[in-house]
């Protein structure tokens, strides 16, 4: 899985930015570059641009067990690739009113949409009641809003980082990671989601701030943060969005 934010668009910690990045022999690549390269890997991979500076791009899983899923799935201007499984997935259908036959992309798009749109809920209560493994990755492009969340209990992994534009890089290769991004990268953390116009926060502790601790790799060189829950620090939890509110704007207010 890969995606791509041009930084007009999303705007990351600045602890993801190495401040080894200019003296590194590993350069970070350009966006196009980066996607040419990943779908290039793949002789079945498939990615849609945006004009933008926006790209998502999915390889279908050959064998896939509970871990290996991968999702796609696009619903009115909404894209989500989704990776592991829901193991209440059923119930989710049904309290969301979807059809029998909807994956974990699906859902996560209804999801977001009622959250959107209409949800009397918080986002961290949302997220907490999904039981099992899972990554996301959401595009509204109506709204230009990403949102991404990974679960918590760490079987599914994600890694973010900063490409030569400026770019932000999602993907759940490391490898690609590293490649994409040179020391500008970081584990997205376990428990949290990133919101366009919100930031980064924890939605098992959504009342706790984020501390950034810079790697220091082999080299002896710093690179980009990790994130965890800071238990010294507490922020105002994820808001409660009514029906006259628009839950992708929610960052704004």
């Amino acid at each position: 899985m890969l995606g791509i934010f041009n930084n007009a668009l999303v705007q990351p910690p600045r602890e993801l930015n190495s401040p080894a990045e200019l003296s590194s022999s590993v350069k970070p690549k350009l966006s196009q570059e980066i996607l040419e390269d990943f779908v290039s890997q793949s002789g079945n991979a498939f990615s849609v641009s945006f004009g933008n500076g926006t790209s998502l791009a999915y390889v279908p899983p050959e064998k896939p067990n509970s871990i290996d899923q991968r999702f796609f799935c696009a619903v009115d201007g909404i894209y989500c690739i989704f990776l592991g499984c829901l193991n209440n997935l059923s119930s989710l259908i049904k309290q969301y009113g979807l059809s029998k036959g909807s994956d974990e992309a699906m859902f996560v798009i209804e999801a977001y949409r009622t959250l959107r749109d209409r949800g009397p809920y918080p986002v961290d209560q949302v997220l907490k009641d999904l039981d099992g493994s899972f990554g996301f990755v959401v595009f509204d492009n109506k709204t230009k809003t990403v949102f991404t969340a990974l679960g918590a209990n760490e079987e599914i992994r994600l890694f973010w980082g900063i490409a030569a534009d400026g770019s932000v890089v999602l993907s759940n290769e490391l490898e690609v990671i590293k490649a994409s991004c040179g020391k500008s990268f970081a584990s997205f953390p376990a428990g949290c989601m990133f919101h366009s116009k919100r930031g980064l926060m924890s939605f098992e502790h959504p009342t706790r701030g984020m501390k950034a601790m810079h790697r220091v790799d082999s080299e002896g060189a710093v690179c980009g943060a990790n994130f965890k829950v800071d238990a010294q620090s507490r922020v105002n939890g994820v808001p409660r969005v009514g029906s006259g509110a628009n839950w992708a704007l929610w960052g704004s207010q």
